[in-house]
């Protein structure tokens, strides 16, 4: 039997062992030895035209391409220059050893102010990859680049030159203050994005009914993306030149480094030629517009015309801004822009999954709007998968609530629920549904899975795969690793707030195990961890109105379950005396629909004084609040409040209460928007009157 004293040193030394110096590493290297140095420091930038904060690797945004050849062994070193903060490196699609994937605690330490690791590994395949940082949100800080792996007999599909063209999404705002917004539900980046719904906007689309449908459904405003940027990027740039002469073949390779932005692709000389997916070759084909999810890759082949400029258009999916590539020379001819959705009727976003489904297979790219080109990608050569291996069905759901912004898989973020168990040697059929109505491209390191879209034996091996809304993926892989393995969505700040999960093989955990000690469910047999996902992210936010008559407002700590609360209401005009009411309460989030609360209630009010209070918050058809509390003075209190968007800045809200003990109060108001922190607001209040003043969001 193994000793208490056993069990506590395994899980000393598990770690330690699994985070070795890289001068303890031994290892063979055959072939030519590629190195590189990247160097990832603090910078001010302006991608957007604004001085800002920024990290660079090698100076830039993006950082270097990484050029290899097949068979080639890279050696790496990264560099973190960074003052304060640890950093890692991602490479994106490459199949290597556990250790090299780059996630820090997962597979990989994490590199610490100051100091550099060193990664070493073989380049087993070819195609266009990229890397990028997998700490907190340094990749939209600017921390990825390309990588470029050429086959040991040539690219199957010629061209006459080639080139790099990495697309990015870009904020002004600090990403740790974008992930703050979200987690609050700021309006703001639909004023950024030019989309938000309201009241009249939906009155001059003519979607009036689908507008107030939706609110009696208890519905929150649809949307296809959740971050305003203010700009969109191609190689760092607003735009750029594609090289070449007339007639000459250039092969583009195409990467989506965006941290949540989809692109759509279109050419105005006509229909581009998709020969690679994710690094491995495809059979040719052509392919007038589609949309690139985040995190993929594409190689396309175009040809320079020989009179003409002409341009490679890539469009922010929801339609807020594009970035272009131009090519040829003379006379300018644009590329246009897909329609912007209309995201006041669900059956527009529910098109593309219902045309996949039809037997023609470019139904979804016939669109106006198209979907990803899968069901007419088709693999250079036989991909199945042995058919002697053991096969597994694992069905994930992906799941999300945007009213506290958590995303999640079947309901539970990687905090809640980290692992899923595989075992080498097994093929994982893998279904994933998305529940949600927003796309997700989700991503499996360290293997490529094959994307079962009816094309057989020649189904296309990808490692990320998009899922649309309300749709369905079913992708297939054979574990033939071992160790853990990120899966996540990667839109950045969706896996951030949950939505991942390690997939562990749990032989490979049995096999470390000193003898004799059981397997269980607790982190106590991980020899790594999860660092940074260990725990689901909390955020404080607050708002506060200072008015002519009075001040309320709001102070929240809040994770994806629970909430911290400060609130108060304070009035000075039409009274004697400053009157006050202080709520200081936990509350416990179930559902959208659903929350209950306890804390303790400070007042002054005449009829009423200090008291413990408690009670619940219902949502009802057409959004309406309804609040029921009972107070430890016996007294009973019933509210009902409902806010209504009427223009893009432009909000009216209200509410009522009934007390036992106070009797009724109710207040009215209007707000108007004029920066992401503040507001003019005008009130009255039962109680205190007439008011205007500021509302601030902090």
């Amino acid at each position: 039997m193994t000793s208490p004293l056993a069990i506590f040193l395994a899980g000393l030394l598990l770690p330690a062992a699994a985070f070795a110096c890289d001068a303890c590493k031994k290892k063979v290297i055959t072939g030519p030895v590629i190195e590189y140095d990247l160097y990832i420091a603090e910078q001010t930038v302006s991608p957007a035209g604004k001085k800002v904060h920024g990290l660079t690797v090698n100076g830039g945004i993006p950082g270097p391409t990484l050029r290899f050849r097949e068979g080639d062994t890279a050696l790496i070193r990264v560099h973190n220059q960074l003052k304060k903060e640890e950093t890692s490196t991602h490479w994106h699609g490459l199949l290597l050893p556990n250790e090299e994937d780059g996630v820090p605690h997962v597979t990989t330490p994490p590199i610490l102010p100051g100091q550099t690791h060193t990664f070493e590994f073989k380049l087993r395949h070819s195609g266009t990859y990229w890397y990028h940082s997998h700490t907190h949100l340094q990749e939209q800080n600017g921390v990825f680049g390309s990588i470029v792996v050429t086959p040991k007999g040539g690219e199957p599909v010629k061209a006459d030159r080639e080139q790099v063209l990495v697309l990015s999404d870009w904020t002004n705002i600090e990403p740790m203050e974008v992930m703050r917004m979200l987690m609050r539900g700021s309006d703001y980046f639909g004023l950024m994005r030019r989309n938000s719904q309201s009241v009249l906007g939906a009155w001059q689309s003519g979607n009036l009914k689908d507008y107030f449908s939706r609110e009696w459904d208890r519905m929150m405003p649809m949307d296809i993306s959740d971050v305003g940027y203010h700009g969109f990027l191609i190689n760092g740039q607003r735009q750029v030149r594609i090289d070449g002469k007339p007639g000459e073949r250039v092969r583009l390779r195409i990467i989506n480094a965006s941290a949540a932005t989809y692109h759509y692709l279109a050419s105005s000389a006509g229909p581009l030629t998709i020969v690679a997916a994710d690094g491995p070759a495809v059979e040719p084909v052509k392919v007038d517009r589609f949309l690139m999810a985040i995190a993929e890759t594409y190689d396309v082949i175009i040809t320079i015309p020989s009179t003409g400029q002409y341009e490679l258009r890539a469009t922010a999916q929801d339609g807020s801004g594009h970035v272009s590539a131009t090519f040829g020379s003379g006379e300018m001819h644009p590329a246009t822009d897909p329609p912007k959705p209309n995201l006041y009727q669900m059956d527009d976003m529910l098109t593309l999954p219902l045309e996949e489904q039809e037997d023609d297979l470019r139904a979804s790219l016939k669109l106006p709007r198209p979907g990803s080109p899968y069901r007419v990608l088709r693999a250079t050569q036989d991909t199945t998968l042995p058919v002697k291996l053991p096969r597994r069905k694992i069905t994930m759901h992906l799941t999300g609530d945007m009213n506290r912004y958590i995303w999640s898989f079947d309901g539970k973020t990687i905090a809640q629920e980290p692992y899923v168990m595989i075992k080498k040697g097994e093929v994982i059929e893998l279904e994933l549904i998305n529940d949600t109505m927003m796309h997700h491209p989700i991503h499996l390191h360290g293997h490529f899975f094959r994307l079962l879209m009816g094309q057989g034996s020649r189904s296309p091996l990808k490692h990320t795969v998009d899922v649309p809304p309300m749709s369905k993926r079913t992708v297939e892989f054979e574990a033939n690793e071992a160790k853990d393995w990120m899966f996540h969505c990667h839109i950045l700040y969706h896996m951030m707030s949950g939505m991942a999960r390690v997939f562990r093989y749990e032989d490979e955990i049995v096999s470390k195990l000193p003898q004799g000690m059981p397997m269980s469910d607790d982190s106590s047999k991980h020899w790594a961890g999860l660092g940074e996902h260990h725990q689901d992210m909390g955020y404080i936010w607050g708002a506060a109105s200072i008015q002519s008559q009075m001040s309320n407002g709001l102070l929240t700590w809040m994770n994806p379950k629970n909430d911290l609360q400060l609130a108060w209401e304070a009035g000075w005009q039409r009274v004697d005396n400053p009157q006050y009411e202080v709520d200081a309460l936990y509350q416990r989030y179930f559902n959208a629909n659903f929350q209950a609360f306890g804390g303790y209630r400070f007042s002054n009010h005449n009829d009423a004084g200090n008291r413990f209070v408690s009670g619940i918050n219902y949502r009802l058809p057409l959004m309406f609040w309804t609040d029921l509390s009972v107070d430890s003075e016996g007294n009973g209190r019933f509210q009902l409040s409902k806010r209504l968007q009427l223009t893009p800045r432009l909000g009216a809200w209200g509410y009522a209460f009934y007390d036992t003990g106070s009797r009724w109060e109710w207040s009215a108001g209007t707000d108007y928007t004029l920066t992401r922190s503040s507001s003019l607001t005008f009130s009255y209040h039962s109680d205190y009157g007439l008011g205007a003043g500021l509302l601030f969001r902090f």
